[in-house]
C-alpha cells in the first residue's frame, strides 16, 4: 500500500543533520580506510587544504600533521582564524573568508563546507586559533558545540590547530588510517607548493623541483628522454614518454589533485597534440602522440568550479571571471613554451618523433591483426564460452550497475562453485583453463594471437579504452596456494602491461577466500589467517574440527555465498604496491622462493 504523501512528509534538516545523513554529498564515500579515496582521507585533505590556502597567500611555510592511532592533528603557521569567528568558521555551513576573492585569490576551499563536514563527521573535534599573542579553543562532539574557552594570552606563533577523530558510527569500528595514503597526499602537496614543508609525525615532505619531482617519483619505468618541465604564471607542466601502454596523467587545480581530470586536463591533452603536430609539420594521430605518455599539469584558477564537493574534477571553462578560457590559456602556453623547448633540444625532439612513429607503426600493425582475429571469430561463430555473464553492467541505468563484478577464476571447478551461488544480476564469472601466458615484455599483438586473452579483453570490452568497461570491479579469484599465487601474478602482469588504466582507476581487486573452517556442532567460523584460526579454536572449544581449504573448487556453493556477498573481502590493487613484485621486473623464476609475502603485494 502506498504511503500517504502529506505535509508531514516534508522535512527540513539542519546543516549538521544533513551532513551526517548524506555524508556522500560532502566527502564522496565513507569506507574504512582501505582505499585512498575513502572519506577519512578526505577529512584530512579538507583540513590541510585550508592550511595550503594560507601558504598560498604568503602566510606560513610549514604544516605539521600528527597521526596517533585514529586521532589526527593538523597545525599550520598561517594567520589563524579570527578568534571571534572561530565557532562559526568550523560549524556553520557557508561561513568563511573564501567568498572574499581579495583575501583568498586562488583558493581550493571556496564553498564554506569542508571544515564543517570534518566537524560534523568526527566523534570529537577541537579547533584552536592563535592570532597576535591571543588564542581560543573550541570543542565539539559529532558537530555539536561542547565547550569554548575564553580568549587568553599565549606565546605561541600565529596559526590554526585542528584535531579530530572520525566517527566510528559512520566509518565503522574497524576503520584505520594507512600512512602510505597520507604520505602520497603530502607528497602531492609538496610537489605543488615549493617552499612549503609538511611533516607527518616528524617526517618531512618537501620538493625543490615541483612536478618534475612528482614524475620522477611516480614513473614505474625508465623514461625515453629527460622529463620536460615547463613553467609559467598560473601553470606548470612536466611530461615524458615511457614504454608502457596507455596514458598516465596527474592533474591539479589550485593545489587540489583532480583525480577525475576536467577541463584543464582535456585542454592539455589537446594542446600537446597540436603543438607536436605544428612543430614537426605532420598531422599525427592524437593517439600516436599520447601513447605511453606520463604527464603532470597544475593550474591556478580564480574561483574554480568543481563538479563535486570532493573537487576531483574541474568544471570551469575559464581561468577566472575576467580571464581567458582554460583551453585558450593552456593552448597558448604549450604552443609557445613547448615549441621553443623542442627547438632548443633537438636530440630530445628526435626521440619524441621516433616514439610517435613507432606508436603509429604498432597501431597499424595491430589494426591488421585485430581484423584477422575478428574474422576468425565470426567464421567460428565464437561465443565467449569462458564467460558466465551477469545481467547488469557498468553504465546501465540501474542503481545496482556500480556493483557489477567479474570474477576471474582458475578452472571449471572453481567457476562451477562460484557460478552456482553468485548474484546473477551483478556478478559474472570468467574461467581460465590453467596458467595464462606470461606477457612480460610482449606487445599488444599477443592479445589477438592468444584466444584466452582475446576472450578476456572482449568480456571486459576494453579494447578501445575504459569508456566501454562492462564491470566496475574486476576480481582475481585464485587458490591460496603457490599455483594460485603464480596465476595471480601472471594476471597482474597482463593488466599492468596492456591495461594499466584498469588499475589506475581502481577497478582491479584480489579476492580473499578463507584458508580454514573451524566448527563444532553449534558454531562455524571461516578464518582468513592463522590468527583468526587460533581465535576460532578457542571459541569452539575442545570439540572443534578444522578444515583446510586448498582450492576454491573445494568450497561448496552454499559456503561460497558467504564469501562473495555482503561480507566479501577484496584487496584493491594499486600501482604503488605493484612495484614491489619481483615478477614484474622479469624475475618470474624466483617466484617460488619469494612466496607468499611477495604474492600478497598489491593489497592496500
Amino acid at each position: 500500500m502506498a504511503q500517504a504523501y502529506t505535509e508531514a512528509s516534508i522535512k527540513t534538516l539542519s546543516s549538521l543533520e544533513h551532513i551526517r545523513l548524506r555524508p556522500g554529498m560532502y566527502i564522496g564515500r565513507l569506507g574504512n580506510g582501505a582505499h585512498a579515496e575513502d572519506g577519512i582521507y578526505v577529512l584530512l585533505k579538507e583540513t590541510i587544504d585550508n592550511s595550503i590556502d594560507e601558504f598560498t597567500m604568503g602566510a606560513g611555510r610549514k604544516i605539521e600533521i600528527e597521526l596517533n592511532d585514529r586521532t589526527l592533528r593538523v597545525r599550520d603557521y598561517g594567520r589563524g582564524i579570527p578568534l571571534g569567528k572561530l565557532v562559526d568558521c568550523v560549524s556553520i555551513i557557508n561561513t568563511g573568508a573564501k567568498y572574499d576573492s581579495e583575501t583568498f585569490q586562488k583558493a581550493v576551499g571556496l564553498n564554506g563546507v569542508g571544515q564543517k563536514a570534518v566537524n560534523a563527521l568526527s566523534a570529537t573535534y577541537r579547533a584552536q586559533a592563535v592570532r597576535d599573542g591571543e588564542t581560543k579553543i573550541v570543542d565539539f562532539e559529532r558537530g555539536k558545540l561542547k565547550s569554548q574557552s575564553r580568549v587568553t594570552k599565549t606565546d605561541e606563533r600565529n596559526g590554526t590547530i585542528i584535531e579530530f577523530v572520525p566517527d566510528t558510527a559512520l566509518f565503522g569500528s574497524d576503520f584505520r588510517f594507512r600512512t602510505e595514503f597520507i604520505e602520497d597526499m603530502l607528497w602531492n602537496y609538496a610537489f605543488l607548493n615549493r617552499g612549503l614543508t609538511l611533516t607527518l609525525n616528524g617526517k618531512p615532505f618537501k620538493s625543490e623541483n615541483g612536478l618534475k619531482d612528482l614524475l620522477t617519483k611516480e614513473l614505474s619505468g625508465e623514461p625515453l628522454y629527460p622529463i620536460i618541465h615547463l613553467e609559467g604564471e598560473d601553470i606548470e607542466v612536466a611530461f615524458t614518454h615511457g614504454n608502457h601502454y596507455g596514458e598516465e596523467y596527474w592533474s591539479f587545480v589550485n593545489g587540489q589533485h583532480t583525480t577525475m581530470g576536467g577541463t584543464h586536463l582535456a585542454a592539455f591533452r589537446e594542446a600537446l597534440v597540436e603543438t607536436i603536430r605544428n612543430h614537426f609539420k605532420k598531422d599525427y594521430e592524437a593517439a600516436d602522440v599520447r601513447q605511453s605518455i606520463d604527464a603532470a599539469i597544475a593550474v591556478r584558477v580564480q574561483e574554480p568550479v568543481f563538479e563535486s564537493q570532493t573537487k576531483t574534477k574541474l568544471g570551469s571553462a575559464d581561468m577566472g571571471p575576467k580571464g581567458p578560457s582554460i583551453k585558450e590559456f593552456i593552448g597558448k602556453f604549450m604552443q609557445q613554451s613547448l615549441d621553443t623547448w623542442l627547438h632548443k633540444n633537438r636530440e630530445t625532439a628526435e626521440v619524441i618523433k621516433r616514439k610517435i612513429e613507432e606508436n603509429e607503426h604498432e597501431r597499424k600493425e595491430l589494426a591488421g591483426i585485430r581484423n584477422i582475429a575478428r574474422e576468425r571469430a565470426k567464421k567460428a561463430s565464437l561465443h565467449n564460452r569462458k564467460l558466465r555473464d551477469c545481467r547488469l553492467h557498468l553504465g546501465d541505468r540501474n542503481e545496482r550497475a556500480e556493483e557489477s563484478t567479474l570474477f576471474i577464476v582458475e578452472g571449471d571447478s572453481a567457476a562451477g562453485s562460484l557460478t552456482a551461488t553468485r548474484d546473477v544480476q551483478t556478478q559474472a564469472v570468467f574461467a581460465l583453463k590453467g596458467k595464462p601466458l606470461n606477457t612480460y615484455g610482449l606487445t599488444k599483438k599477443v592479445i589477438y594471437e592468444n584466444e584466452e586473452f582475446h576472450l578476456l579483453q572482449s568480456a571486459l570490452n576494453i579494447e578501445d579504452g575504459l569508456d566501454g568497461l562492462r564491470y566496475n570491479r574486476i576480481v582475481i579469484a585464485t587458490d591460496a596456494d603457490v599455483d594460485g599465487m603464480h596465476i595471480r601474478l601472471l594476471l597482474l602482469s597482463f593488466f599492468l602491461q596492456f591495461f594499466p588504466d584498469v588499475i589506475r582507476n581502481n577497478h582491479l581487486f584480489i579476492l580473499q577466500t578463507p584458508l580454514f573452517r573451524v566448527r563444532n556442532k553449534k558454531i562455524t567460523r571461516y578464518c582468513y589467517s592463522e590468527a583468526e584460526k587460533q581465535a576460532a579454536i578457542v571459541e569452539c572449544g575442545a570439540t572443534h574440527e578444522i578444515t583446510r581449504f586448498k582450492g576454491l573448487g573445494e568450497i561448496s556453493a552454499g559456503e561460497f555465498k558467504d564469501f562473495i556477498g555482503e561480507n566479501i573481502r577484496l584487496d584493491p590493487v594499486n600501482l604503488h604496491h605493484l612495484q614491489t613484485f619481483p615478477f614484474l621486473n622479469g624475475q618470474e623464476e624466483n617466484f617460488q622462493e619469494q612466496r607468499p609475502a611477495r604474492a600478497a603485494a598489491g593489497r592496500r
